[in-house]
């Protein structure tokens, strides 16, 4: 059996293929797994719990598939639905886990989060990711008509989108020393994120002893799993 990660999937009605495609991976390889953890952004947009889009119904019905199995479904939010609550996470049978959790995965403590506040260069991201988060606005937002949310979230994607296009790609990458800061904090030398969809397996040495940073593929175009064993960890791409 393995352990299976995920993350940047930005399921959308505008790519059917891609949600059909996590549909799969949710009655197929996910059913097998020992656990799935869904590190963020599981949604290109996430408005609130009382969102009614039947896409949330899909996913959701797909998730709580893997759990009545037994399997159990993991969770850290991303920016992209730093709004998905406790009543969602019921819906789909998974639990909710906070950014920068520390697992044991087969004897190795591992640090899991979705990956973005590593990107320290980025500065006007990281004032608006921490306008977004705080209680006070993400009360105030959840209290407006779903019309108004949706039209946040559109223009939210239009102004990320924009920003992604005169900001350079270092400047949206995870920060070496962020990462290192994370791992010491944590007490572990290895951690596994998505956001800044590179997927990669970085080996490096941290004060004198090895350390590895696995980066987790997004799912624009198809998908992207870290498939963790006792003896092995593998990072590949699915089928779309």
């Amino acid at each position: 059996m393995a352990i299976l990660f995920v993350s940047d999937l930005h399921l959308d009605d505008a790519r059917p293929h891609i949600v059909a495609s996590f549909e799969r991976f949710c009655a197929g390889e996910a059913r097998r797994a020992e656990a799935l953890y869904i590190l963020g952004d599981l949604f290109e947009a996430y408005i609130g719990d009382d969102d009614d889009a039947p896409l949330n119904t899909r996913i959701a019905l797909a998730l709580h598939g893997i759990a009545d199995t037994g399997v159990p479904v993991h969770f850290i939010v991303g920016n992209r639905d730093f709004l998905l609550g406790a009543d969602y996470a019921q819906r789909c049978g998974m639990d909710l886990l906070d950014d920068g959790t520390t697992v044991d995965l087969y004897g190795t403590p591992t640090l899991i989060l979705h990956g973005d506040v590593l990107c320290t260069d980025d500065a006007a991201y990281l004032a608006f990711r921490q306008q977004v988060r705080d209680p006070s606005w993400q009360q105030a937002f959840l209290a407006r008509p779903l019309a108004a949310r949706r039209a946040f979230a559109e223009q939210a994607r239009d102004a990320s989108r924009a920003h992604n296009a005169v900001t350079g790609m270092a400047i949206m990458d995870a920060n070496q020393a962020a990462v290192e800061r994370a791992l010491r904090a944590a007490g572990v030398t290895r951690m596994i994120h998505g956001h800044t969809h590179r997927p990669a397996i970085h080996a490096f040495t941290l004060d004198g002893k090895p350390a590895q940073r696995c980066v987790l593929g997004d799912w624009y175009e198809h998908g992207s799993v870290l498939q963790v064993t006792p003896n092995t960890t593998g990072l590949r791409g699915l089928a779309g």
